[in-house]
C-alpha cells in the first residue's frame, strides 16, 4: 500500500497528502532522450517580407528530407569517383536526432582503386541551422567562439582578417575570355579550367573528409524575378551564421521547392590550397568558376570572401540581363524617393545612406532593373572599430543574439566588447539581419532612383562640398571612384593619398568599368536621375592646413537633394573640372560651397587643384583605350567630361 506523505504548512502543523498529488502529473516519456525531444517543435528561420508567409506545401518531411539529401550529396560529389557521399542529417553528436533520418544511397560503381576511407562514413550535413543551433555549435566545437554581453556571438577568423584580393582567381575559358575584364588594372586574375578543377576536388575532400558539415540554401536579390539560388558548403559554425545574416532566408516552402543551387561555395577555408598546383602563389586561394556556378576557399577562414565572391558573380549574371548591379548603400524618402549612395571606405557612405527620416533599402549592394531598385543581400556587414551608441545607434543596437562580431576583443569576465582595441586587427566586423535595423523596408526593394550621389573624402580640399553633375561627369567620376586618404609616415608627417576604385567597387567588378557606367548613364536618362558629387573631405587647405567639413553641413546638403530644393537653386561652374556648385544651400554657409574662398593661399589652391587633375587623367588612362557607343561618341563624351588642363 502506498504510504502518505508529510508535508509542512508554515505555522508548525504536519498535513497529510498522498504523494501524487505532490508530484503533479507526470511527463510522457520513458527516457531522458524522448523528454529532450520533447522540448523541440517545428520551425525554420526566414527573412520577414513584410507579408504574411504562404502555407506549406504537402510534401511529406520523409519526401524533403530525402530531396534535399540527394542534392547536397550531388553537391559534394567528387568529380573522378562519379558518385557522391553518403549524407545523413543531424548532428553526430546528438544520438536522438540522427537516427531519425534516412540517408541517401547511392548505385555501387565498381572501383578501379580500394575504396577511400571517407567513401566507408557518413557525412552528417547540418541544414539550415537557425542561429540558436548554430550558437550551440559554435560554442561546442569552435574554440575562440564566446557569447558577449549584448548576445551577439563572437568569434576569430584566424591568420586571415581580411580578404585576400592577390589571391583571388577566375576561370579564363572561351567563356570568360571576351566577356570579362582582363589586363591592367583589372581584379580578375587568371586561372585555367584544370587548376580549379585541383582546387574543388582538394576542397570536396577536404569537407567530405569531416564528421560534419553545415549547408545553408539561401538567396541572393529581393527581386522576386531575378533572385538567385545560392549553397554554401561550410565547415564551421561561424560561416554557416555568417551567411544565414547576409544572404535572405528561404522560408520553409521555398526550402521545399529549392531544388538545384544557381551556384554553390565550398568553403573549405581551415585547409590550405597546395602551392605546387599552377598559378597559385600563397597558401590561401579563393577561386571561381563562371562556367561551373562555383566558388571554392582554400586557406582562408575570413567570412567577407564568400559574401564579396557573390558579390562578384551578380556583377556577372545581372549586366546579361540588362540589370545593373551596384556597390552603394540605397534609401527611400516617405514620398518613395530612392536615392543611391556610392563612396569608398572613410566617405560617410553607411551614416549617410542611415537616415532616420528616410527607409533604408540596404546598405552595400544594390541591383538596378526595369522595374527598380533591389537589395542584393539579407543582412549588413558593419565596421566596428571605434564604434559607439552615439554616433552610430542603430549599427550598436544591432549587435544582439543573432549577430557574428568577427574578431573584437571583449571583458575576460564581463564579456563587454571593446571596440577600440584593434588587438586581434582594425578590421572588426558584425553581421547581422537587415531586419535589426529599425527603419528597415521590407521587401528590400523600391521604385527608381531619382539621385545618385557620388561620395568622396577629399584630404587634398579642392572638390566642392556639392556638385551637379552633367550625365557624362557621373560617368567619368563613377567609372574613376575617387577618395583621398590620410596616410601617416614614420616621420609623423601626414598627407593625402589619392585612390581610385573604379566603380566605386573595382575589387568585385567582372566586366570592363565602362560598361557599367554605359548602364548607369542609360538608366538614369530614361527615368529621369539627378548625379551628384559630395565632398565629405576637407575645406579651406588640404589635411593638415584646412579642416574637416561638418557632418551637420554636409547633412543638410543630401537633405536638400532629397526634398528637391537643389535642384531650384543657382548654379556657377568651377574651372579645371567643370563642376556645377550651387551658390546656396539652406543651413549652409555660402562661402564654403566655393572651395577656392575658403583657402587664404590662392596660390597654393591653384597648384592643389592641378595636381588632383593630373591624378584624375593619370588614372583614367586605363580606360581611354576601350571603346564604347556607336562610333566612339560615348568615350570621347566621357573624357570631355573629366578635367581640362590647359597645355595638357
Amino acid at each position: 500500500k502506498k504510504m502518505p506523505a508529510s508535508v509542512g504548512t508554515g505555522n508548525g502543523n504536519i498535513q497529510i497528502r498522498d504523494e501524487e498529488e505532490i508530484s503533479g502529473p507526470t511527463v510522457k516519456a520513458q527516457t531522458i532522450d524522448e523528454l529532450h525531444s520533447l522540448q523541440k517543435k517545428k520551425s525554420a528561420p526566414s527573412t520577414p517580407r513584410g507579408a504574411q508567409p504562404t502555407a506549406f506545401s504537402t510534401m511529406s518531411e520523409e519526401e524533403r528530407s530525402k530531396q534535399q539529401l540527394e542534392s547536397i550529396s550531388a553537391s559534394l560529389a567528387s568529380l573522378t569517383r562519379e558518385s557522391g557521399p553518403k549524407v545523413v542529417k543531424g548532428d553526430p553528436a546528438s544520438r536522438y536526432e540522427g537516427s531519425r533520418v534516412a540517408h541517401v544511397s547511392h548505385p555501387l560503381v565498381t572501383p578501379t582503386i580500394a575504396v577511400s576511407d571517407s567513401a566507408l562514413k557518413f557525412t552528417h550535413v547540418l541544414y539550415n541551422l537557425s542561429p540558436a543551433e548554430l550558437y550551440e555549435q559554435a560554442i561546442k566545437y569552435e574554440k575562440g567562439s564566446f557569447i558577449t554581453a549584448t548576445g551577439a556571438l563572437a568569434t576569430l577568423s584566424g591568420a586571415k582578417t581580411g580578404r585576400c584580393p592577390r589571391d583571388k582567381r577566375v576561370v579564363k575559358d572561351e567563356l570568360t575570355e571576351n566577356e570579362l575584364w582582363w589586363g591592367k588594372g583589372s581584379p580578375n586574375i587568371e586561372m585555367d579550367e584544370h587548376s580549379f578543377m585541383v582546387n574543388r576536388e582538394r576542397a570536396v575532400d577536404y569537407l567530405n573528409s569531416l564528421d560534419k558539415v553545415f549547408v545553408n540554401d539561401q538567396f541572393l536579390n529581393w527581386d522576386p524575378e531575378n533572385k538567385i539560388k545560392v549553397r554554401i558548403v561550410s565547415a564551421r559554425a561561424y560561416h554557416s551564421l555568417f551567411m544565414h545574416n547576409m544572404c535572405i532566408r528561404p522560408t520553409l516552402e521555398e526550402i521545399e521547392s529549392f531544388g538545384t543551387p544557381d551556384f554553390t561555395i565550398y568553403n573549405a577555408g581551415q585547409f590550405p590550397c597546395n602551392r605546387y598546383t599552377h598559378y597559385m602563389t600563397s597558401s590561401t586561394s579563393v577561386d571561381i568558376s563562371l562556367a561551373r556556378k562555383e566558388m571554392v576557399i582554400l586557406g582562408t577562414q575570413y567570412a567577407g570572401e564568400m559574401k564579396k565572391g557573390l558579390f562578384s558573380l551578380m556583377h556577372y549574371l545581372m549586366p546579361k540581363r540588362q540589370i545593373l548591379s551596384l556597390h552603394s548603400g540605397c534609401n527611400m524618402g516617405k514620398e518613395g524617393d530612392v536615392a543611391l549612395f556610392f563612396g569608398l571606405s572613410g566617405t560617410g557612405k553607411t551614416t549617410l545612406s542611415t537616415d532616420h527620416n528616410r527607409f533604408l533599402i540596404g546598405d552595400d549592394e544594390h541591383c538596378w532593373s526595369g522595374s527598380g531598385v533591389s537589395n542584393i543581400e539579407g543582412g549588413c556587414y558593419a565596421k566596428c572599430i571605434d564604434l559607439s551608441r552615439e554616433k552610430e545607434p542603430d549599427i550598436w543596437n544591432a549587435i544582439k543574439f543573432g549577430t557574428v562580431l568577427e574578431n573584437v576583443v571583449f571583458g575576460e569576465h564581463d564579456r563587454v566588447v571593446d571596440y577600440t582595441d584593434k588587438s586581434v586587427t582594425e578590421n572588426t566586423r558584425a553581421a547581422y539581419p537587415i531586419e535589426y535595423i529599425p527603419n528597415v523596408k521590407l521587401p528590400c526593394v523600391g521604385p527608381h532612383p531619382k539621385n545618385v550621389i557620388l561620395l568622396a573624402c577629399d584630404a587634398f580640399g579642392v572638390l566642392p562640398p556639392v556638385s551637379k553633375l552633367s550625365l557624362s561627369q557621373t560617368m567619368y567620376h563613377f567609372i574613376s571612384g575617387y577618395t583621398a586618404l590620410v596616410a601617416g609616415t614614420e616621420e609623423g608627417i601626414k598627407e593625402p593619398q589619392a585612390t581610385f576604385s573604379a566603380c566605386f567597387g573595382a575589387a568585385f567588378i567582372m566586366l570592363h568599368p565602362t560598361k557599367y557606367a554605359a548602364m548607369l548613364a542609360e538608366k538614369m536618362q530614361k527615368h529621369g536621375a539627378t548625379g551628384w558629387l559630395v565632398n565629405t573631405g576637407w575645406s579651406g587647405g588640404s589635411y593638415g592646413s584646412g579642416s574637416r567639413i561638418k557632418l551637420s553641413f554636409t547633412r543638410k546638403i543630401i537633405d536638400a537633394i532629397h526634398s528637391g530644393s537643389l535642384m531650384k537653386a543657382k548654379y556657377k561652374k568651377t574651372e579645371i573640372f567643370g563642376l556645377e556648385i550651387p551658390t546656396e544651400v539652406e543651413g549652409v554657409p555660402s562661402e564654403i560651397l566655393d572651395p577656392e574662398n575658403t583657402w587664404s593661399d590662392k596660390g597654393a589652391y591653384k597648384e592643389t587643384l592641378l595636381k588632383l587633375a593630373g591624378l584624375f587623367k593619370n588614372n583614367f588612362e586605363t580606360f581611354t583605350n576601350y571603346k564604347i557607343g556607336e562610333n566612339n561618341k560615348l568615350t570621347e563624351e566621357i573624357l570631355a567630361a573629366g578635367p581640362i588642363i590647359a597645355n595638357a
